[in-house]
Parts: C-alpha cells; structure tokens; sequence
C-alpha cells in the first residue's frame, strides 16, 4: 500500500513539475515579455484571417513585427554563438524572419531574394546592438570600440561576401534553366561549375530540334517522285539554292517556336541543309547549328543525315515510275566547330 502512494505522489509530483515547466513559458512573468508579443502575434494572424481588403494587410503586418520582436527578444536573452564567430544564433533566425517578411509574398513565402538577403539581414541584426547603450528605458547611440569595429566590419563584410554567392548561385541555376544548352558546352572547363559527368553531354534542345524536324523532312521526300525530289534537293540556279536553305530554314524555325518556346534560347538556334551526290542518290544532312556562347570560338552544330535512294514502284494505272525512299539516323550527332560550307560557298 505504502509503495503504490509512493507511486501515485510520485506521478503528482512529475506532473506537477511539468505544468510549472509549461506555465513558466507560456504565462509572461509580466506583461512587458517577449512572450506578450508572440501572442499578439498569434492573435493578429487570427484576426486577419476573418478580416478583408486593407484591413487584413495591416493586421497581418503588425502580426510579422510582433513575431520578430519576440523572437528578437527571446532568443537574445540567453545567445547561442554561431561557431567561430560573436553572432548569436538568434541573429539568425530573426534575421530570417526579417528576410521572409521583406522579400516573401503569398504565392511563394521563400523567395531566391529571401534566402540571398538573409546572411547579411543577420548580420545587421547582430551589428545593431554595438551601436547602442544602456538598458530597455535608457538607451542612447556610443560608437563601438575600435576593436569592436574590426569585428563588425568582418562580420558584415563576410556575410555580403556569403550573400553574392548565393546569388551567383541563383544567377547560373536561372541561365541554365532558360539557356540549358550552355550545360554541354560552355561550362565544362570551368572552375566555378563542378560537372559531375566527364563524359561529353549532348545539347538535349538540338537533338529536339532534329528529332521533330526529321518526320517533316521524311514527309516531303518519301515516296514522291524521283524528279520532283531531285528538284526539290537540288538547285537549277543561284536563285533556287537560296529557296532550299530557306525552304528548309523555315520549318526548322518554326519547330524550334513550337518545342522551344520557354527557352530563352531559342534564338540562339538555327537549322541548315546540306546535300550530298552518293551513287545511288542523295545524302540530306540536317543541321541544328548553335550560335550562342561556347567554349570553342567557331561553336558547334548537330547533324542528322538522310540517305535519299530511288526505288521503283508501281502507279495506280499500273504503270512503273521511280519514287524516292528515305531512311534517317536513328541518333544525332555532335560536332565542334563551323558548319560545313553550303553547295558553291566557301569555308569560312
């Protein structure tokens, strides 16, 4: 009997021990706490999540202050130091709350902005207090010691330093998101962006180009009429050579609209033809030719080629005509430097 009142007493007192833990920090020693300001905090997200129009802006921007003077206040009392240096980790989180109430919005609370600001708020944040004197009801501006001032200096300058990076970060992840051919090429001696692959990477936006170029190419010449083929890959005069390049020219325009259109890049490529004598008929070569930045000066271009070869076959008055057959690679390939010269063009 007596160790089961033993027991019991002792779950009261375990209990007891925890609601004086709990009450402790929720119940503000006294109204003026840092506690006092996480509630209004609370308090105004509740009321402007009822309210409407400007009202609910300005409830909900009061609620952003008291939650980061609160936390501001809490996590000063007793400072945790980011190793290695004077700034308190509570510098930190307040400063990124600072940085996601500056730069977020509703859509998309952390923004590129908020993470980039959010080393150098921080350190303003710690920087703040060397500038100032006294206690909660007298304060008043002092110059910080020279020592001190060294300090500062390097904090702040450190954390700018950090915060470029990460924008340089967010500048070239936003390159390679609307220019992702740069990924193949440009960047793969560089001492800035690590490559994780020592194998070469085809420009994935040519080989679309290509890909969805060749069915319409395969479209025009397969099974036609051997002369009208001829005709159409072969030039009769200076004038009808131009009309094949931009015959040729226009579709691949116009598939690079169609399947680059969210690429800023889709500028930067363009397509070519390049026709071929074999003895038994035609070799069609497909270009996608890139003409943005490379590492190498005369850049690089992708090549699909289409044997063309006359077949006989047989008319719907049964009579025998000649029409053409087509058969296209399978995989496009890369190639470093200039295009090869067009039909009656010099090497540049």
């Amino acid at each position: 009997m007596n160790t089961l009142l033993k027991d019991v007493f002792g779950v009261f007192k375990f209990v007891e021990g925890l609601y004086a833990g709990i009450r402790r920090v929720l119940v503000p020693p006294k109204a003026y706490s840092w506690q006092t300001f996480i509630y209004l905090s609370v308090f105004s997200w509740i009321v402007s999540y009822f309210a409407i129009g400007y009202i609910k802006d300005i409830i909900a921007f009061f609620g952003w202050l008291f939650l980061i003077a609160g936390t501001a206040w809490y996590t000063t009392e007793d400072p945790l130091r980011v190793p290695g240096t004077f700034m308190p980790v509570g510098a930190v989180i307040t400063g990124f709350l600072v940085s996601v109430f500056a730069f977020g919005n509703q859509e998309d609370v952390i923004t590129s902005r908020t993470i980039v600001f959010w080393p150098t708020i921080s350190a303003l944040i710690t920087a703040i207090p060397e500038f100032i004197e006294g206690n909660d009801t007298d304060a008043k501006a002092r110059i910080p010691k020279p020592e001190d001032r060294q300090r500062i200096i390097v904090l702040v300058a450190s954390s700018m330093l950090l915060s470029c990076w990460i924008q340089f970060y967010f500048v070239v992840d936003n390159w390679f998101q609307q220019y992702p051919s740069l990924q193949a090429d440009t960047f793969k001696s560089s001492t800035i962006v690590v490559r994780t692959e020592e194998r070469v990477k085809i420009p994935r936006n040519g080989v679309v180009i290509l890909e969805k170029l060749q069915p319409i190419v395969v479209e025009q010449i397969a099974e036609r009429p051997w002369s009208e083929v001829e005709k159409w890959l072969l030039p009769q005069d200076a004038r009808q050579q131009v009309g094949v390049k931009q015959r040729v020219g226009t579709l691949g325009r116009e598939v690079i609209q169609k399947n680059l259109g969210k690429y800023e890049e889709k500028e930067l490529w363009h397509v070519e033809p390049r026709v071929a004598n074999t003895k038994s008929g035609y070799i069609l070569d497909l270009l996608s030719i890139w003409t943005g930045p490379s590492s190498n000066p005369r850049g690089y271009y992708l090549k699909k080629s289409c044997r063309i070869e006359p077949v006989a076959a047989t008319s719907n008055s049964d009579n025998k005509i000649t029409v053409a057959e087509i058969e296209c690679d399978r995989a496009s390939k890369l190639f470093a430097g200039s295009p090869p010269p067009q039909p009656g063009e010099k090497n540049q």
